[in-house]
């Protein structure tokens, strides 16, 4: 469903420059698999890769030293805050700036104390039982695909190892109050938002969205907090809507992206173990958005406070 209406009329023409997609906590390229498919039949696509560092002005910093003059970014969950801090730091390079499952508000001192030991643990050598808490599946929407997504989450932690795991929770810890760079940004700006966000709660995108003079907001039904691995053909038709506008043809579904098996990879915990027969479809419409979306329609900048 759209909502982005209610905060710019007008898709963003964001041709003219380079593309940077920045991975989220413990992910890499292959998230961005589909919207770079996409994307890059119209703009160059880099995927910025999060350095090991303590603090994300840190990463952000360097990933500047490589990138294009002037660029629009799009980042997703951690990806989010180096992406505002690349705004920050560099306001005049920045086309563009989208934000997916991210929020501008620092960490919280109980959160901050919470990573504490998922640090230990990852240390000891458990950092997949660790990502499943740290991002539980009741994050994510219900339905047959969790355990999936679930599973190539925990495989790009695992590829990450533990030291990657605690050089971005340090970030996480660290981040800074990034309100104050999105009222002053007044390029074209974009949230992208899952409906049933546990982690990032939709008042708190919401919320994001208004702070920016020129941003719309999309929410996705059948997303959580990974609409990426949730919903990656719906991701790549609003950034592609977002970025190529007019000059493009909205592409229709299935020609999206190439023909590829869903999904786009089997994680190696599935592999490990059969994977329940699925059962008969069901109107998943029904069971996970009917009251939210009438909820999600009366969120107004009245909760920007509570945000």
């Amino acid at each position: 469903m759209k909502y982005g209406q209610m905060y710019m009329i007008e898709p963003a023409q964001l041709l003219a420059h380079p593309l940077v997609v920045v991975p989220g906590f413990m992910s890499d390229g292959r998230v961005w698999e589909p919207q770079i498919r996409l994307l890059s039949r119209h703009v160059p696509v880099t995927v910025a890769p999060v350095l090991n560092a303590d603090r994300v002005e840190d990463v952000a910093a360097s990933l500047l030293v490589h990138m294009p003059e002037k660029f629009t970014v799009v980042g997703a969950g951690l990806g989010g805050s180096i992406a505002m801090a690349m705004l920050q730091e560099a306001p005049d390079r920045i086309a563009g700036i989208c934000l997916i499952g991210s929020t501008p508000l620092p960490e919280t001192p109980a959160k901050a104390a919470e990573r504490e030991p998922w640090i230990i643990r990852a240390r000891s050598g458990r950092l997949r039982g660790v990502m499943e808490e740290v991002i539980p599946a009741s994050a994510l929407a219900p339905g047959p695909l969790r355990h999936q997504v679930m599973g190539q989450l925990a495989d790009m932690a695992e590829d990450l190892g533990a030291d990657v795991f605690v050089s971005q929770s340090r970030m996480l810890q660290r981040r800074s109050d990034q309100q104050a760079t999105l009222m002053r940004a007044d390029q074209p700006g974009l949230v992208i938002c899952g409906v049933h966000d546990q982690l990032i709660p939709v008042k708190r995108q919401l919320f994001t969205a208004e702070l920016m003079k020129n941003a719309r907001i999309e929410m996705i039904e059948d997303a959580g907090h990974l609409p990426l691995m949730e919903q990656p053909d719906r991701v790549s038709a609003i950034l592609h809507n977002w970025i190529v506008g007019e000059h493009g043809r909205q592409p229709e579904r299935e020609e999206t992206l190439d023909p590829l098996p869903e999904p786009v990879w089997t994680s190696r915990r599935s592999r490990r173990r059969p994977v329940a027969v699925e059962t008969p479809a069901v109107d998943s419409t029904a069971a996970t958005s009917e009251p939210v979306s009438e909820g999600v329609l009366q969120l107004t900048s009245e909760y920007r406070a509570s945000a």
